[in-house]
C-alpha cells in the first residue's frame, strides 16, 4: 500500500494501517479537510478501479455523478460529518471507467489530542448486488400489491391472527360492498350470516387455518347492503419463523355458477323426466293402437249381434254389459293415448271459465255431498285454445283425484286466473316457453303426497289407491293433454296438508266459440258407396257389414296400393273410409291425397286406434282432416260419414225397428249355392265386385279376360256371369252370347259404367247394373237374375 504523510500521529496509527491495507471488502481512504484525498487502500483499488497514484491528491468529489457535484453533495457530507461527527449515507459512485455502483457510504471526523479537525476517515461499501435484490423485492411487492389492488373478480384481504381485517382490495370493495376506511379493523366474522355465526362458522374456518394451513368452503354471506352471495372462500395462514402473523383470504363471488349449476341440474333432471315421458308415450301409444283394434271387432260385432237379438231381453242384457265392458276398455286406451300425446284433439277457443261453471252440477254429482267446492276466476280471464270436451275430462279426473285423497271430506278449491311465465321460471323447463297463460289451479285438503310419490305421480299406472280403485291414469292423462295442448303442469303437495296441481294453458287473443250441447238423435242411414280401408282382416269385415247394415255400397281393400287399384278402375266412390296407420310403403295419408286427384268429389274419413302423428301435428288434427277415433259404436260411425258425406239424410222410412228387420230381410236372402263367374280385365274392379259378392254369400270364380271366362265356362257350369261390357277383343256382348251357347240357361249381369240399353234383345236372360252400384243393388240383380 502507498500512503502519503498524514498529519498526525494518530491518523497513522499501526492498527488503521494495518486494518486498511490488508482488506479488499471496503475502500478505505483519509481525505484532508478540504477534502483531497490522502491515502489509498487494495479496497478502493478494487472496488473504484483507480491506483493510488491516480487518485491520491485529488479531491474525493470525483466518485460522485456529475449531477450531484453539480448539486454540492460532497462538501454537504463533509459538513454533515463535521456537525454530528459521524455521516452515514448510500448513494450512486461512479468508478474509473464511469461505471456506477451503489454505496454504502460511512465519513467519520477525525481530530487530533487537542480537539482540533485534521480531515475525514472515509469507508466505502459496494451495496449494488444488495441494492438490486432490495429493488427487486421491492418491485415485487409494489407489483403484487397493484396486482391484488387490481383484482376486482376476487376479495383480497389479510386477518391480523385473532381475524380483525388489515388490508382491503378493489375485488373486496365491489363484491362485498365496504369501503377500505369501514371495514379495517372490524372482525371478518361480519361478512357470515347471523345463524353461521351462532354455530361458529367463522371461527372453526380460522382454527382448520391455523391447525391445517388451508381451510376452503362455500356457502351463503352478506354484502354491506344485507343482500346475500353465495361465496368460495380461502383462508391460508401466514407464518414468519414458524410463528403465525396472519391470514391471508380470499372470497370469490360464485352465485352465478351455482345458480347455472342448480339450473343445469333442473334442465337435466326435465329432460330426463321428458325423455322417460316420451319413451312411455311410444309404448302406450302402440298398445293403445292394438287394443283400440281389438275393441272395434268387439264392438262392432256387439252391436251386430244387439241388431239381431236385442228384442230377446235376455240377450240385450248381457250384450250390453259385453258393450259396457268395451267402453271402459276404450276409456283406458283413451287414457293411453293422452298420457302418450297422441290422442287426436280437435282444440278451438273457448272461456275456460264458462266451460268451469258448466260442470258444476257434474262435480257435485261425482264428488258428493262431503266435498265442498269453490270456484275462484279473475276478472278478466283470457282464452285458451284447447279441445273443450278434453279439458273438461281433465277437471274431472283431477276433481276425483283430489275426492279420493280425502275419503272423510274436505274442501276442493277450483281456481282460474291469468299468469305470465317469465324467462327466470321455463329456463330449467326444456319443453316450456315463455308467454302468457290462463293457470286452472285444483287445490284439495286431502292426505297430501310424500317427495317419493311426487317423483312417480304423472307415471301412467302408478297409484297410491287401494287396489280396484284407481287405474293410476289420471294425473298422467292430464300430464299429456296439457303437454299436447303446448301449456305446463306443476305438482305441489304436503303430507298432511293437501296437494295443487297447476295448470298452464296458452293464451288465445282470438274470440271464443260458442258450443251448444249436441244430441244424440237417431241412426242415419244412405246409400252412397265407400271404401273401406283396413289391413286388420276382422275390423275390416266388421265395419264392412256395419256399413252394409246402413244401407251403403261398401267396397274393400287391405292397403293403400289395392285402394289406389280400387279408385283407378273408375268405379264411383263417395267416400274413403282408411285406417290412418297402414303397412306398406305407401302411407295412408298419401294414398288419400292420391285418390282425391283422381277423383276429385271423393270424401276422405280417417279411423284410427293411434294416428302417430299422420294427421295430427302440433297436438291438434290437420286441417280438414275427419277422424273417427277406435273404437266407435255403430251410432257414431252412421253419425260421421252422414257429417263427412253431407246433410243428405237417406234414412228408411219408418223406425230403426222396422229398417233392422229390412236391412236384415235382404241380408238373410240365401244364394243357395249359387255359382257365379266374374270377368273383369281391371285388377281393381274385379277384386271390388269379388269381396260385394262374398258379402252377399257368394264364392265366385274370377276371370280377368275373355278367353280365360270361356275357358272357365266349358269346364265348369255356372248360374250366373257377371261381365264388363268394355274389354279387350271381345266386349261383354259378345261374351255373354259365346257363354249362352256353351252353357244355356246361365243368366247374365252386365256391369257398365255407361247405360245398357234397355231395348236390346237377347236369347238369354240378363239384367244391367250402372257402375258404380251398391251392395243391395248387386244383391237385388242376382235374385233378379235367377227368379
Amino acid at each position: 500500500m502507498n500512503n502519503a504523510p498524514v498529519p498526525s500521529e494518530d491518523f497513522s496509527s499501526a492498527w488503521l494501517r494495518l486494518w486498511a491495507g490488508s482488506t479488499e471488502d471496503y475502500s478505505i481512504f483519509a481525505v484532508s479537510p478540504d477534502g483531497t484525498i490522502l491515502t489509498w487502500n487494495p479496497g478502493g483499488e478494487r472496488i473504484q478501479g483507480y491506483r493510488p497514484e491516480e487518485v491520491i491528491g485529488r479531491p474525493f468529489s470525483l466518485f460522485y455523478p456529475e449531477a450531484q457535484r453539480t448539486s454540492g453533495a460532497p462538501a454537504a457530507a463533509l459538513r454533515a460529518a463535521l456537525d454530528a461527527g459521524r455521516h452515514v449515507s448510500e448513494g450512486w459512485r461512479v468508478r474509473k471507467d464511469g461505471t456506477t455502483f451503489w454505496a454504502h457510504v460511512v465519513i467519520t471526523a477525525l481530530r487530533d489530542g487537542n480537539g482540533e479537525l485534521v480531515g475525514f476517515g472515509k469507508v466505502i461499501q459496494d451495496m449494488s448486488d444488495k441494492k438490486a435484490v432490495h429493488e427487486a423485492v421491492l418491485a415485487s411487492e409494489r407489483s403484487f400489491r397493484l396486482l391484488v389492488q387490481g383484482v376486482s373478480d376476487y376479495a383480497i384481504f389479510m386477518l391480523s391472527p385473532d381475524g380483525h381485517i388489515t388490508s382491503w382490495n378493489s375485488g373486496a370493495r365491489r363484491i362485498k360492498g365496504y369501503t377500505e376506511k369501514e371495514i379495517i379493523g372490524s372482525h371478518f366474522s361480519r361478512f357470515y350470516t347471523p345463524e353461521d355465526v351462532a354455530a361458529g362458522v367463522p371461527f372453526r374456518g380460522l382454527e382448520t387455518a391455523r391447525r391445517e394451513g388451508r381451510f376452503e368452503a362455500e356457502g351463503w354471506r352478506v354484502r354491506r347492503d344485507g343482500s346475500h352471495f353465495w361465496a368460495h372462500v380461502v383462508i391460508d395462514a401466514i407464518r414468519e419463523d414458524g410463528e403465525l402473523v396472519g391470514f391471508a383470504k380470499i372470497t370469490r363471488d360464485v352465485t352465478e355458477r351455482r345458480r347455472a349449476a342448480e339450473v343445469l341440474e333442473q334442465t337435466q333432471k326435465a329432460l330426463f323426466q321428458a325423455q322417460k315421458m316420451e319413451a312411455l308415450g311410444k309404448l302406450t301409444g302402440g298398445v293403445a293402437h292394438d287394443f283400440n283394434n281389438v275393441l272395434q271387432v268387439l264392438r262392432g260385432n256387439l252391436e251386430l249381434l244387439e241388431s239381431r237379438y236385442g228384442r230377446d231381453a235376455w240377450a240385450a242384457a248381457r250384450l250390453g254389459n259385453a258393450v259396457d265392458a268395451v267402453e271402459r276398455g276404450a276409456k283406458l286406451a283413451s287414457q293411453l293415448l293422452a298420457f302418450g300425446r297422441q290422442q287426436p284433439l280437435a282444440p278451438i277457443v273457448i272461456n275456460p271459465a264458462r266451460r268451469l261453471h258448466a260442470m258444476d252440477e257434474l262435480l257435485r254429482r261425482a264428488l258428493g255431498e262431503t266435498i265442498e267446492i269453490e270456484s275462484v276466476v279473475t276478472g278478466g280471464l283470457w282464452n285458451v285454445m284447447v279441445d273443450p270436451h278434453q279439458f273438461e275430462n281433465v277437471i274431472l279426473n283431477l276433481a276425483i283425484n283430489a275426492r279420493d285423497a280425502m275419503p272423510r271430506g274436505g274442501k276442493l278449491t277450483l281456481e282460474l286466473s291469468n299468469a305470465t311465465l317469465d324467462d327466470a321460471y321455463v329456463s330449467t323447463l326444456p319443453d316450456v316457453a315463455a308467454g302468457q297463460y290462463v293457470m286452472l289451479a285444483v287445490t284439495d285438503t286431502g292426505t297430501g303426497m310424500s317427495p317419493e310419490v311426487m317423483e312417480r305421480a304423472f307415471d301412467p299406472f302408478f297409484s297410491t289407491k287401494p287396489e280396484g280403485r284407481g287405474t293410476g291414469l289420471g294425473l298422467s292423462m292430464a300430464y299429456g293433454f296439457v303437454k299436447q295442448s303446448g301449456g305446463h303442469i306443476r305438482l305441489y303437495s304436503e303430507m298432511g296438508h293437501g296437494t295443487t296441481v297447476r295448470i298452464y294453458l296458452p293464451r288465445s287473443t282470438e274470440t271464443a266459440v260458442e258450443i251448444t250441447p249436441g244430441s244424440a238423435g237417431e241412426v242415419r242411414h244412405g246409400n252412397e258407396t265407400v271404401l273401406v280401408v283396413e289391413d286388420d282382416p276382422k275390423v275390416q269385415s266388421t265395419v264392412v257389414e256395419l256399413l252394409a247394415g246402413l244401407g251403403y255400397a261398401v267396397l274393400k281393400a287391405s292397403n293403400a296400393e289395392q285402394a289406389l287399384a280400387v279408385v283407378a278402375s273408375g268405379v264411383h266412390i263417395d267416400l274413403l273410409f282408411t285406417d290412418v296407420v297402414m303397412p306398406g310403403a305407401l302411407r295412408s295419408t298419401e294414398m288419400a291425397r292420391r285418390a282425391v286427384r283422381m277423383a276429385p268429389a271423393l270424401k276422405v274419413l280417417y279411423t284410427s286406434g293411434y294416428t302417430h302423428n299422420a294427421i295430427v301435428h302440433g297436438g291438434r288434427l290437420d286441417p280438414g282432416v275427419e277422424l273417427l277415433s277406435k273404437p266407435y259404436s255403430r251410432h257414431q260411425l252412421a253419425a260421421k260419414v252422414r257429417q263427412v258425406l253431407g246433410s243428405k239424410d237417406s234414412k228408411p222410412p219408418g223406425n230403426e225397428t222396422d229398417t233392422l228387420v229390412a236391412d236384415e230381410s235382404r241380408r238373410n236372402w240365401n244364394p243357395g249355392g249359387m255359382r257365379v263367374l266374374v270377368v273383369e280385365d281391371d285388377v281393381a274392379s274385379l277384386d271390388a265386385t269379388c269381396e260385394l259378392l262374398a258379402l252377399i254369400g257368394v264364392d265366385p270364380e274370377r276371370a280377368s279376360s275373355a278367353a280365360a271366362a270361356l275357358d272357365a265356362l266349358t269346364a265348369n257350369r255356372f248360374d250366373v256371369l257377371v261381365t264388363d261390357v268394355v274389354m279387350p277383343h271381345i266386349s261383354g256382348f259378345e261374351l255373354a252370347q259365346r257363354a249362352f251357347a256353351i252353357r244355356p240357361g246361365i243368366g247374365i249381369i252386365f256391369a257398365s259404367g255407361n247405360p245398357v240399353p234397355g231395348n236390346r234383345t237377347f236369347a238369354f236372360k240378363w239384367t244391367a247394373l250402372r257402375k258404380p252400384y251398391t251392395l243391395d243393388q248387386l244383391r237385388v240383380a242376382l235374385q233378379t237374375t235367377v227368379s
